[in-house]
């Protein structure tokens, strides 16, 4: 089938393509943000964003997409894709890479107040909800024992 002869509609958008950075502390809690994108219910999330540019690993949009929301730099080389993950929640094809970071106590700074209202470093036993479903499908495949909605397909690394 050549891009011609692909259907056109509702199921046709492009494919989103991102990852969710897991940065624990090494202390038993993880970085969180409150979540208020426009036009969204406001909820739960890890920091993460699209791979935006050609040639871009997961590991390195992770990195790059932390520093560009939290202000914390780590590198991309001590980033661990944990697993890839298959939804169609929004009505279109979404993959999403679950990134592990090296533990961090660096200040997360708020640099996208539009989309971010505060980093809160939490207990993993004590999450709170709602969570932006591509973060509790990373964070279950980070976490065992995290109940994350159905619907997700997922590939360990």
């Amino acid at each position: 089938m050549t891009d011609a002869q692909l259907p056109v509609g509702p199921h046709s958008l492009a494919p989103l393509v991102g990852a969710g950075v897991i940065v624990p502390t090494g202390d038993g809690r993880v970085l969180i943000g409150r979540r208020t994108t426009a036009g969204e219910s406001p909820t739960w999330s890890l920091p993460g964003g699209k791979v935006d540019h050609p040639g871009e690993s997961f590991e390195q949009a992770a990195a790059r997409e932390l520093a560009e929301e939290t202000g914390i730099v780590l590198p991309a080389g001590q980033m661990r894709l944990l697993a890839v993950l298959l939804d169609h929640e929004l009505g279109r094809t979404r993959v999403t890479a679950a990134v592990l970071a090296p533990p961090s106590l660096a200040e997360a700074l708020v640099t996208e107040p539009h989309a971010c209202a505060g980093w809160e470093r939490v207990p993993v036993d004590a999450l709170p909800e709602p969570m932006f479903y591509p973060s509790a499908q990373v964070l279950a495949a980070w976490l065992p024992e995290y109940r994350a909605p159905g619907g997700t397909w997922r590939y360990p690394a």
